[in-house]
């Protein structure tokens, strides 16, 4: 299915972004990409948070970019330790990072931008350690 929506050379760049992102931090960053949602894009997010067992974190640092592509839907969610310690506005300022990208046909691009943003927030307050554990894949994960 991603083939469909990504390149190979997408989904290599953005799975690069996320072990470049994470090089730093001990925070964990997932992509997931489905056609459609057919609930609440928040709540499907939450769902896929938790199949994905992104919350089972030593520190509870994941974040999750939901992609419903056919319904032109996403969001971008993060854990308790996160949520924590990020101010509030930041998702929405990366999430209108990628909205402007979007409407542009740079899915690829908001992507890695998007992951790199979160990548430099996490390192503030997540910062790698020595023999830092890769604890979730960094691979893109699809639905239906």
């Amino acid at each position: 299915m991603a083939r469909k929506y990504f390149t190979k050379e997408e989904e290599e760049t953005i799975v690069a972004a996320i072990k470049n992102a994470e090089m730093a931090t001990s925070g964990e960053i997932r992509v997931h990409i489905e056609k459609y949602c057919k609930i609440n894009v928040l709540d499907r997010a939450a769902e896929v948070f938790s199949i994905l067992e992104m919350h089972k974190t030593k520190q509870r640092n994941g974040v999750l970019f939901y992609l419903a592509i056919l319904d032109k839907q996403f969001a971008i969610i993060g854990d308790k330790g996160i949520n924590e310690k990020i101010k509030d506005h930041y998702w929405g300022d990366v999430k209108e990072h990628l909205i402007a990208r979007f409407r542009n046909n740079e899915f690829t691009l908001g992507l890695k931008e998007a992951i790199t943003m979160t990548g430099q927030q996490l390192k503030d307050y997540f910062p790698a350690h020595e023999n830092e554990e890769n604890e979730l894949a960094d691979e893109i994960s699809f639905g239906s």
